[in-house]
């Protein structure tokens, strides 16, 4: 008897500390499945810091769904996670993904303390095609001021395994075939440029610090990673590229929120760092 109440404690116990889910919340009017979005909060707290996810899958699939156990990672450090969903090629252009990236931030922001979270404290992260987009709307603050807010709104910025914080650069290192494609995607060279995070990386601009992980052999995200925090470091910025030994393009996503995963550990102490020294300078 003793056994199965042990058993069914710890089984309340785990089912206690799972997070609340809001799901399919709208950002955007008209009210569309592509502009909405899925909040996981802790039971109980407020003005907690907020991390927005922005999923990869080269801007043309993927879903705010795939999150393997991030909510559950990132709950459990006190966190609301919130998962986007945005607009994809070819119904919109990498740059309306962005906007539509800004538009959740501002639901956020505005919503935030609905959810116990605290509206001045966000972090926007993504994998993949989602990295380019956190990293542009952390760097070129057009897509945050179309919204009333400002690159100050974010306390800091994680993207992850991303191939194109510097698009030129990235069409330069691959074969033909591959290279046409992003043209398809990127545009011309003036909207390779523009829509490249390392364009836009300037002093006094309010950017963020940035944690970068990447895979550790992949020669083009890590170049990429270095490329963007160099770029940052140059302005002033706190950046760091984060090597992931042993993981692919699929599994340091995957495995982000695993316990003693290295990637992970390293974001939550990135996250840690920015919490205390925030701590120390807010009145």
């Amino acid at each position: 008897m003793r056994t199965v109440l042990a058993l069914l404690l710890v089984a309340a116990t785990a089912h206690a500390a799972d997070p609340k889910a809001y799901r399919d919340l709208a950002y955007a009017e008209p009210k569309s499945e592509r502009q909405s979005l899925d909040v996981y909060a802790p039971t109980e707290g407020k003005n907690l810091p907020v991390v927005v996810w922005i999923h990869g899958g080269g801007w043309q699939r993927g879903d705010k769904s795939e999150v393997q156990k991030k909510p559950q990672a990132f709950v459990d450090k006190g966190f609301v996670f919130i998962s986007v969903n945005y607009r994809l090629l070819p119904d919109a252009t990498i740059k309306q993904m962005a906007g539509d990236v800004a538009k959740a931030i501002r639901w956020t922001h505005d919503h935030a303390r609905d959810y116990g979270g605290d509206p001045n404290t966000i972090f926007v992260m993504g994998h993949s095609a989602g990295a380019q987009l956190a990293a542009l709307v952390c760097t070129d603050d057009s897509y945050l001021t179309a919204e009333g807010l400002s690159l100050s709104t974010i306390n800091g910025c994680v993207p992850v395994d991303g191939d194109t914080y510097d698009v030129p650069m990235q069409i330069a290192a691959v074969e033909e075939r591959r290279a046409g494609i992003y043209r398809q995607k990127f545009g011309d060279e003036k909207s390779q440029k523009d829509l490249s995070p390392v364009t836009h990386v300037a002093k006094g601009k309010n950017i963020p610090p940035f944690l970068i992980l990447h895979v550790a052999d992949h020669p083009e995200t890590k170049a990429q990673s270095h490329r963007l925090a160099k770029a940052l470091e140059e302005a002033g910025i706190s950046a760091k590229a984060f090597p992931a030994e042993g993981k692919s393009h699929t599994t340091i996503n995957a495995d982000l929120g695993l316990p003693d995963d290295q990637p992970t550990e390293a974001l939550f102490d990135f996250l840690d760092g920015v919490l205390k020294r925030r701590k120390k300078t807010t009145p």
